[in-house]
């Protein structure tokens, strides 16, 4: 059964904001070692059709590790002040 989450799901609340984006750190994770074993896979069967994968590699790892390091310790998922917000009822007028 999947979670559920308390309350309806938006961009403003942290809590789902951080959930959200550990989750979407999780799905690039697991497509860069799905990507990456392929391709080095078939680089170890025929090094010559796939000479670029060190580079490929070299160059995803850098950025699937920046993006760790800002959604683990750099993201404030603390709660945004609240914005004074004008009123719209005609008597206030």
């Amino acid at each position: 059964m999947p979670p559920r989450w308390p309350r309806k799901p938006t961009r403003e609340d942290p809590a789902y904001r951080r959930l959200e984006d550990r989750i979407n750190f999780a799905v690039h994770v697991a497509a860069f070692i799905a990507v990456n074993s392929g391709l080095w896979f078939f680089h170890t069967l025929n090094p010559a059709w796939v000479g670029w994968v060190q580079w490929f590699t070299l160059a995803w790892l850098p950025l699937l590790v920046g993006n760790g390091v800002y959604i683990f310790a750099i993201a404030d998922y603390s709660p945004a002040p609240l914005s004074p917000v004008e009123s719209t009822d005609p008597g206030d007028a």
